[in-house]
């Protein structure tokens, strides 16, 4: 997310994580500032570590440029941490996804739609947690 909504939602992002107890960091202008393409949020607690892509749409539905997201899995790999791509719809809420877990169209992108989000992806306390069902072991792989 490059434009200033969107830096607004990872800065949302990074203040609820931070709330629910995780260490956080986000890298402004992920992507353009460096030829290294890094997660927008690197988020750890001490047990569990994720590497984070945040989108964020009016509409529906939101695409990764499929480069962005193996560059996500590359980096989550070697840093030690989870992949996750974190979608939030206005007037929604936050849901993580396991970058497997993502349609991949003909062109070798990926979308997520509301619909899916909503009934599929993992919520924010369940990330962090926070919540009976915790999300973190849906990932055996990552």
């Amino acid at each position: 997310m490059s434009n200033a909504k969107g830096d607004r939602r990872e800065r949302e992002l990074v203040n609820a994580l931070d709330a629910a107890g995780f260490a956080v960091m986000r890298a402004p202008a992920s992507g353009s500032a460096t030829e290294r393409e890094l997660p927008d949020v690197l988020a750890g607690n001490g047990e569990v570590f994720y590497a984070i892509e945040a989108k964020s749409s009016a509409g529906d539905p939101i695409y990764l440029d499929g480069r962005e997201v193996e560059n996500l899995v590359y980096f989550s790999r070697n840093f030690g941490a989870k992949a996750r791509i974190g979608v939030r719809f206005d007037r929604e809420d936050w849901y993580f996804f396991h970058p497997d877990d993502l349609h991949v169209t003909d062109g070798g992108n990926y979308r997520v739609k509301k619909e899916t989000a909503l009934a599929q992806g993992t919520d924010f306390a369940e990330l962090t947690g926070e919540s009976e069902r915790t999300g973190l072991d849906e990932f055996s792989e990552d």
